[in-house]
């Protein structure tokens, strides 16, 4: 296959990508826009005018960014892809070390550094001036910056050793490399449930057992009555980041446990938070966590396979200029290049999450008061300023959970 056919496809893909997700936003921004001087009939008495209108400034000034920081990305990818930046760093890496495993962990850290240099502009603009703006932040920039350090610190501590255990792979295994690389990749994500909610979460946030007697025994009769055990319920201390509210189950296994942020206890009942968490047990008891899991296990194989074939063809490599000399580069390449490719699918894998979020509310309303769901997502709606109305064709391809409105609309139908 020829060079230019490849950087020709390749191009349009990345360039395909960007616009489609340029018009999705433009949609969003006309969309919210125009329903700014009404509260929708559907909030009508729920949320003050104010209110809904916050919203949608808050929701028009992060999609702005969004799209100035796609469009950066996508200049990015060009530039690494068809403007040679990424077989200049491939180059000089090898002749500065070789082509042994420091060069491909030096290969995997410079891009890395690439993207995260590109990113904190856009970081710190939503933290420090939207956030700010809106009422949200409460990160001062000595956390900011500790977080980052930390941040980079673990990525290094865990990062390092898998990207050079696919790198062995990748050397020695033949063929066949993905196949291992993929078994490689399913064990590292589930140690990754194992160690997070233990040792990686408690680095960035203080993890409490919920002190209040009446909230937790709610909640206890709650699991007991859905046949669920945890290594135990926290409180987090969410708030010195930020006043955005949410809870969370998280870990795998024994390290598995019920997070709740110390925003959401202040903001909800204990029946609206019985409720939530009751939402939550909903998507393990409807085996919604196996379902994705195993869709990631399929998705994976299938990523890898394609991988696997692409470097495995001498143009793939020759047409960006990566010689086949580090075999990390290779990986690392078609990592770059399918994004372009695969972003379309965001449609199906969110229309999927949609129906889950559907089934583990009317869970919850059967398990608790669906009155008290409804409640506390209206609550949870005003306290983060989201928008009370959506472009449908938006929503298809960006929300992974359905419209509040639908949401409550929903439970109080049943």
């Amino acid at each position: 296959m020829q060079t230019s056919v490849v950087i020709l496809v390749v191009g349009v893909a990345i360039l395909a990508a960007l616009v489609f997700d340029l018009w999705l936003d433009s949609r969003q921004i006309r969309w919210i826009r125009g329903h700014r001087d009404s509260v929708p009939a559907a909030f009508a008495g729920r949320i003050a005018l104010d209110e809904h209108q916050k919203a949608v400034d808050y929701s028009i000034e992060k999609l702005q960014v969004a799209r100035i920081d796609s469009v950066v990305g996508s200049a990015l990818s060009a530039l690494l892809l068809i403007g040679g930046l990424f077989a200049f760093f491939e180059r000089t890496i090898t002749d500065l070390v070789g082509t042994g495993y420091l060069a491909g962990l030096l290969l995997a850290g410079a891009l890395l550094l690439t993207y995260a240099i590109v990113e904190l502009p856009f970081s710190i603009w939503r933290t420090f001036k939207i956030e700010q703006k809106f009422g949200f932040n409460r990160t001062t920039p000595g956390l900011f910056i500790a977080d980052m350090a930390k941040g980079a610190a673990v990525a290094i501590v865990l990062g390092a050793p898998f990207i050079l255990a696919i790198d062995f792979i990748l050397r020695n295994v033949g063929a066949t490399w993905w196949l291992a690389g993929w078994a490689l990749y399913i064990g590292f994500n589930l140690f990754m449930l194992l160690i997070i909610p233990t040792f990686v979460m408690p680095l960035f946030n203080k993890l409490e057992p919920i002190d209040d007697a009446s909230l937790r025994g709610k909640i206890e009769t709650l699991l007991e009555r859905c046949g669920f055990r945890s290594k135990g319920l926290f409180k987090m201390d969410a708030s010195k980041r930020s006043g955005h509210g949410n809870a969370f189950f998280t870990g795998f296994g024994p390290s598995k446990r019920i997070v709740l942020f110390d925003t959401i206890i202040a903001s909800l009942s204990a029946e609206e938070l019985e409720a939530v968490l009751a939402h939550e047990l909903g998507h393990f008891k409807l085996k919604h966590i196996v379902k994705r899991m195993l869709t990631m296990l399929v998705i994976s194989l299938i990523g890898f396979a394609v991988i696997g074939w692409l470097i495995a063809q001498p143009w793939f490599t020759a047409a960006f200029g990566v010689s086949a000399a580090m075999p990390l580069a290779g990986l690392i390449l078609a990592m770059l290049v399918l994004p372009a490719f695969t972003g379309w699918l965001s449609g199906f894998s969110n229309w999927r999450s949609r129906v889950h979020e559907f089934e583990a509310d009317a869970y919850a309303a059967v398990q608790t008061n669906g009155a008290d769901l409804a409640s506390a997502l209206l609550k949870l709606h005003k306290d983060n300023a989201a928008p009370s109305t959506t472009d449908p064709v938006y929503s298809t391809f960006k929300h992974s959970h359905p419209p509040t409105a639908e949401r409550i609309a929903r439970l109080q139908t049943a």
